[in-house]
C-alpha cells in the first residue's frame, strides 16, 4: 500500500495536468459516474496522507491506492483502468485503486493537522487523541489514519525501531518524551522516506522492516502480527522496550 511520501511523489509527478481540461473519461467498474468528469478542468492536486486528491470546480475525486493500487502518465496497460482520464495533451490511468466523488469542501472533510507531511502538523492534538485512547499500542496510533494521516507499516516499523520502541508497548505508559520523540521521528522518517523512494534506495535502508537481524544487537528479528490491526511488525526484543 503507498504510504503518504509516495502519494507525494504521484502528486508532483502529476502538476503537468494541473488547468487541464478532461475531454474524455472511463471508469472500468461503474463506482464513479464520468459523464460529469467532461468538459471539467482541473483546479489543483492535493493529498491528504494516503489519499490522492483530484480537485474540480465543484467537487473532488477521491481516489485511494489500497494495497495493489498502481498509476500510469501518459502511458497505460493492456488491462481497464479503474479511472482513466484523457487531455489534449496525455492522460492519467489509475488501476485498482478505490473512487470517491466528494461534493463537500475539503476543509470539512480532512483534518489537514494529521497529516505528518503536511505543514500544518500538530503534535499537540496527536498527543491528545492518543491520550483519549488509554488502551491504544504504539503499533496502532502510528496506524490510525486520524492521528498519522499517511503513515503505513513501513514507517511504523522503521519509526518504531529508531526510537526503541516495543510496538505492542502502551502509549498511556510511556513517558511523554518518549511519545514526542516517536512523534518527531515519524515526521522526520516520513521525509526520509521521499527522498530514499525518489533516489531508488528506500529498500537498502531498511534498518528493521523485513529485516532478519537487529543491526544493534545482531540477534535474530521477530516478525509478528501486532495490533487491533494484525499488521506484520518486526522488532528486536533486546533494545525496543516494551512499555506496559
Amino acid at each position: 500500500m503507498p504510504e503518504g511520501p509516495s502519494i507525494l511523489i504521484l502528486k508532483e509527478k502529476v502538476q503537468q495536468f494541473k488547468g487541464d481540461k478532461v475531454i474524455a473519461a472511463s471508469c472500468n467498474n461503474g463506482t464513479l459516474d464520468t459523464d460529469i468528469l467532461t468538459g471539467q478542468t482541473i483546479i489543483d492536486f492535493k493529498s491528504w496522507g494516503k489519499h490522492f486528491l483530484i480537485c474540480f470546480p465543484k467537487f473532488t475525486i477521491r481516489i485511494h491506492m489500497m494495497m495493489f493500487g498502481t498509476y500510469r502518465i501518459n502511458q497505460h496497460t493492456e488491462k481497464p483502468p479503474r479511472l482513466h482520464l484523457q487531455f489534449e495533451d496525455g492522460e492519467l490511468n489509475f488501476y485498482a485503486c478505490l473512487l470517491q466523488l466528494i461534493n463537500e469542501p475539503l476543509d470539512a472533510v480532512y483534518d489537514w493537522q494529521a497529516d505528518i507531511m503536511s505543514g500544518e502538523w500538530d503534535t499537540k492534538k496527536a498527543i491528545k487523541k492518543m491520550k483519549a485512547m488509554p488502551e491504544l499500542l504504539a503499533c496502532d496510533a502510528l496506524m490510525d489514519q486520524q492521528i498519522f494521516s499517511g503513515v503505513g507499516n513501513i514507517i511504523k516499523n522503521e519509526v518504531l525501531f529508531r526510537t526503541r520502541i516495543h510496538p505492542e508497548s502502551l502509549i498511556s505508559a510511556m513517558p511523554l518524551k518518549k511519545v514526542k520523540e516517536m512523534i518527531n521521528e515519524a515526521i522526520k522518517y516520513s521525509f526520509e522516506f521521499l527522498e530514499q523512494k525518489k533516489a531508488g534506495s528506500l529498500k537498502k535502508n531498511w534498518q528493521a522492516y523485513h529485516k532478519k537481524e537487529c543491526p544493534r544487537n545482531h540477534i535474530p528479528i521477530i516478525e509478528k502480527d501486532t495490533g487491533r490491526s494484525h499488521r506484520a511488525s518486526f522488532y528486536c526484543e533486546k533494545c525496543q522496550v516494551r512499555y506496559e
